[in-house]
């Protein structure tokens, strides 16, 4: 399935007002199991962290997360990068109309993309698995850290992170260039980058991966097959059922140890 036409069609409705667009975020917030899993590891950083500390959102989208750290410290100065010019166009347009002067957007290529030794944090999330080319992007992004700067990435694991679970099935979303990384895999490239401390665990364990499916799996592959004025008045009925056991399904990923899970959280620091 291609995500991308649903994600334009869903910032096409929620790119309205700014109250829509803070709701939509909100609702990636709860709906998100990785946007569990991102926000706890940056209340960590955040913990510890300058209060006026350089943060590059890498891949940054929709801009939820730039959203998130700027509601939680409006002294961070987030540079917020993508290669998708309308969604740089509607994340600019939004955040300046909110007063948010410590927050910008820009266009940019990943394997191309470096600021020197600038920035105490660099977030990734639902990026590197469409990158073919990552050794590449994880030295631009060691060159862009400070020293003692931290990465940090969310993505699929080869557990079947990208709903592939064996020879000869594709990714269920296709815009993805891998299937999904394996732990040591990504820990030795981070390293060959420069990278010194790098840990990776394992996200979207049994109670993730029933969540997924519950939220957001069966709602995109319903929205593909309807007409989408069908699909957006049945939508919200369903998560009254289905959200609350999401919620508890969310919670209990977060809190556990996975053995083996399909997302990755990864940190890495300089």
């Amino acid at each position: 399935m291609q995500y991308d036409p649903i994600k334009r069609h869903l910032g096409e409705i929620f790119n309205r007002t700014p109250f829509l667009r803070k709701v939509f975020y909100g609702l990636l917030d709860l709906l998100l199991l990785r946007a569990w899993h991102v926000h706890r590891e940056l209340r960590k950083w955040m913990s510890t962290a300058k209060k006026e500390s350089n943060v590059l959102d890498a891949g940054a989208g929709f801009g939820q997360y730039t959203y998130w750290l700027h509601s939680k410290n409006k002294n961070l100065d987030i540079l917020s990068v993508d290669v998708k010019e309308e969604q740089v166009a509607d994340c600019n347009q939004f955040f300046s109309s909110i007063g948010a002067s410590k927050v910008k957007f820009e266009i940019a290529d990943l394997t191309q993309f470096h600021h020197d030794n600038h920035f105490d944090l660099i977030l990734s999330v639902d990026v590197m698995e469409h990158i073919l080319e990552d050794v590449q992007v994880f030295k631009n992004f060691h060159r862009s850290l400070r020293e003692g700067g931290m990465l940090l990435i969310s993505t699929p694991s080869d557990q079947g992170g990208s709903d592939v679970h064996g020879d000869g099935e594709s990714s269920f979303i296709e815009e993805h260039v891998r299937d999904g990384y394996n732990i040591q895999e990504i820990e030795d490239k981070l390293r060959s980058a420069g990278f010194s401390q790098v840990n990776a665990r394992y996200s979207y364990g049994s109670p993730g991966k029933i969540s997924w499916r519950i939220s957001m799996k069966y709602p995109i592959l319903f929205m593909g097959k309807v007409p989408k004025a069908l699909g957006l008045l049945i939508l919200p009925f369903y998560y009254v059922v289905a959200y609350p056991i999401a919620y508890i399904l969310n919670s209990l990923d977060c809190r556990m140890k996975h053995p083996t899970g399909t997302g990755l959280i990864v940190t890495a620091v300089k």
